[in-house]
């Protein structure tokens, strides 16, 4: 039986850096094998040969090409021992890395290329030649050629000589741009209930058109937002077809058809909000949505009472062309606030154009039929919509982002009959973080919020489309809803104002993998009149706290106001995910 005795590993590298150093520790498979407390003879014996060609490739990627390995198993030089005579006892493993000087580049000369290709910055005569470099720019012409619509561009040759006495680098890199190509036909596997011409339809695939590995990302990018699947992926041809002509292989796999979803929040003055939905993926075998949602909040709050909310929405995907998709919407609602009481049955239909993965925007036609009843008497609304909305997505997680900037921006003309108001309700919502320190370990983060209704006076608006300020989505600190103004029946009844700026910050650091906490200020105004005027402030401001649980954060936050007279004493806030 082979011996299992290791008692001694030394890893030597005589006049490296400590990067260096670390860089040849960390690839080295004895070292992880030291770790692993492995100790059988064969498999150290496995690791030292491997080990030769993994400390090389470290070596060559910080420009090292004059080095010298040994790895010495118990005074033999593991290179030098046969496969069949490998040691069956192994007491102690020396390795000795002597990088040897850093090389430059004398020449780094690559050709031909495509127009506009970016070559590395340094692969470039003087710089350190790191193999990296050699490798990027091989890539870099490649890619530069794909781009021009040479699918089969390619690497034709190289010649790298290095110059020990001097300790350079020459490297030529001889590009093959091959023919020009253009897109063949798409040939899809792996789909179960999608149809195919659906498939097609959403794809895009563009058949006759310049090859661009642009447009294959874009295809893939086009089935995996349907939410219909779970992975689509693409295959190039290995040849070209008559006329130069690529053809691809897409290869699908489909989601589950259904899913559900549920969320909870609570606030002291609000009570608790529950919500949830059922998603129906590839209801007629086109890719189509539907999605049935609800939610009833003031649970247990004092804001008047219970709310609640009833709404289905089905979207067909590329329904005008592979970007713009058609939905047809209806939601019915019952609120029970504190000044009024409105039940609303509303319905749309319209268009989502998906510009590109930030950019998506929407417009439709609706119509709203609500019923109002507060303290000056009772109103019904009836009115047609115009809704259109303007979104760019660009944090680095939505649920938890440490960066970028989200905007959302909606216009609502609305068409008023039998005594409502004809007018244009303006609503905006801007977000922005920052992050900074260590893994972004602490995170500055703003809102601003902006709406108005233009037109129509405060009687004569939907209720729905007027503004209050206070509560979890804009003042925290300030109870719920608790600014407006005061316009109707003579002055004597409270309702929303017709334009509303809401101002928040937040300053964020995380404690420890999945705990942050939260400080905050909350600022809120609220007029009686268009685009601002005379009206009132408040503002609340408190701290949070935060636990990471992979689907998003948990929340908690206590608030207090800290101006205006809308409310006094604290305020809880319980849900999950970052306020804003």
């Amino acid at each position: 039986m082979p011996s299992v005795a290791l008692e001694r590993l030394d890893f030597l590298t005589p006049g490296a850096s400590d990067d260096l150093r670390d860089a040849l520790r960390d690839a080295s498979l004895l070292i992880q094998a030291r770790r692993d407390r492995t100790e059988a003879a064969q498999d150290l014996f496995a690791a030292a040969r491997a080990d030769y060609g993994r400390l090389l490739g470290v070596l060559y990627s910080e420009g090292h090409y004059s080095a010298v390995i040994n790895i010495r198993l118990d005074s033999r030089e593991a290179a030098d021992i046969a496969p069949l005579d490998a040691p069956t006892r192994i007491e102690a493993i020396t390795v000795t890395v002597e990088p040897g000087p850093r090389f430059v580049f004398s020449r780094a000369a690559i050709a031909p290329l495509a127009p506009e290709t970016e070559l590395p910055e340094d692969y470039a005569a003087g710089q350190v030649a790191r193999s990296g470099a050699i490798v990027d720019a091989a890539a870099a012409g490649v890619e530069g050629w794909r781009q021009a619509g040479h699918a089969k561009a390619a690497v034709g040759g190289q010649k790298i000589t290095a110059d020990h006495r001097a300790t350079s680098l020459s490297a030529d890199i001889a590009l093959s741009p091959g023919p020009r190509v253009r897109f063949g036909e798409m040939t899809i596997t792996g789909q179960e209930r999608m149809r195919t011409r659906a498939i097609e339809r959403i794809a895009g695939f563009p058949t006759g058109e310049v090859f661009d590995p642009d447009d294959l990302d874009l295809v893939t990018k086009r089935l995996r937002r349907t939410g219909v699947f779970r992975s689509a992926s693409l295959t190039e041809a290995e040849t070209l077809g008559p006329g130069d002509t690529l053809d691809v292989a897409l290869v699908v796999a489909e989601e589950k058809r259904r899913r559900l979803g549920f969320g909870a929040e609570i606030g002291s003055f609000e009570g608790l909000t529950v919500s949830g939905y059922w998603l129906h993926r590839n209801l007629l075998g086109g890719g189509e949505r539907l999605r049935v949602e609800g939610e009833v909040g003031g649970i247990g709050g004092e804001s008047g009472g219970e709310d609640y909310r009833l709404g289905v929405r089905i979207d067909r995907p590329a329904t005008f062309g592979p970007d713009t998709s058609a939905f047809t919407e209806a939601e019915v609602v019952k609120l029970t606030e504190e000044d009024f009481s409105a039940e609303a049955l509303s319905f749309s239909f319209g268009v989502t154009r998906i510009f590109n993965e930030r950019l998506t925007a929407e417009l439709g036609v609706g119509f709203l039929f609500a019923r109002v009843e507060d303290d000056a008497g009772s109103i019904d609304y009836r009115a047609m919509t115009l809704p259109t909305s303007l979104t760019w997505e660009g944090r680095d997680n939505a649920l938890d982002p440490t960066r970028g900037l989200y905007v959302n921006a909606e216009l609502t003309p609305f068409l008023g009959f039998s005594g409502t108001g004809t007018g244009a309700r303006l609503w905006t919502d801007a977000r922005g973080y920052l992050g900074f320190g260590a893994d972004d370990r602490f995170v500055a983060a703003g809102r601003l919020q902006f709406g108005t209704v233009l037109g129509a006076s405060i009687e004569d608006t939907p209720r729905d489309y007027l503004f209050y300020s206070g509560g979890a989505g804009t003042v925290r600190g300030q109870p719920y809803q608790s600014l407006g103004v005061n316009v109707l029946g003579g002055g004597t009844v409270r309702s929303g104002g017709r334009s509303f700026l809401g101002l928040s910050g937040e300053l964020r650091a995380d404690v420890t993998k999945n705990i942050g906490v939260v400080a905050f200020y909350d600022t809120g105004f609220v007029s009686a009149g268009e685009l601002f005027g005379s009206g009132d402030w408040h503002a609340g401001a408190g701290l949070g706290l935060r636990y990471n649980t992979g689907i998003g954060p948990i929340r908690v936050d206590v608030a207090t106001p800290v101006s205006g007279d809308t409310g006094d004493g604290v305020q809880l806030y319980i849900g999950i995910g970052q306020a804003f």
